[in-house]
């Protein structure tokens, strides 16, 4: 899976990262914690959330599997390959989790989380070779 950081952004990333901000706005406003998430295939947004564990008293409604539950019932598969997930934070443990079991192609997040960020802060789970 590849993993861009904030240092290595196109302008089609900047493009869905600042649909992803907007998520994460509308989530603030919600009073959950300021996190969006976008899931884009071949430059055709899929899926869009922002957080919502509070709102809807799930510890698991984080905004990108929010975000690839949307993306896998648009496409009647749980697999997502080729899409690319857009985060506003590094994405924690088990968001990463999500994301290899849905066989995201590459993440891209604004902000590194240094307390639970699973992309390289925190730990490294999304760069582990036995994934799939």
């Amino acid at each position: 899976m590849g993993i861009v950081e904030v240092h290595g952004f196109s302008e089609d990333d900047e493009r869905w990262m600042r649909l992803a901000l907007e998520e994460a706005d509308t989530a603030a406003l919600a009073g959950e914690v300021p996190v969006g998430a976008v899931v884009v295939k071949d430059g055709v947004l899929l899926a869009k959330a922002g957080n919502a564990p509070i709102a809807g008293h799930d510890p698991t409604a984080h905004a990108e599997i929010r975000a690839i539950r949307q993306a896998a019932t648009l496409l009647a598969n749980y697999r997502i390959p080729g899409t690319t997930l857009y985060v506003t934070l590094e994405p924690c443990a088990m968001c990463v989790g999500a994301m290899v079991h849905a066989r995201v192609d590459r993440v891209v997040y604004a902000a590194d989380e240094p307390r639970t960020g699973a992309a390289g802060s925190a730990f490294s789970l999304l760069q582990d070779p036995s994934h799939n």
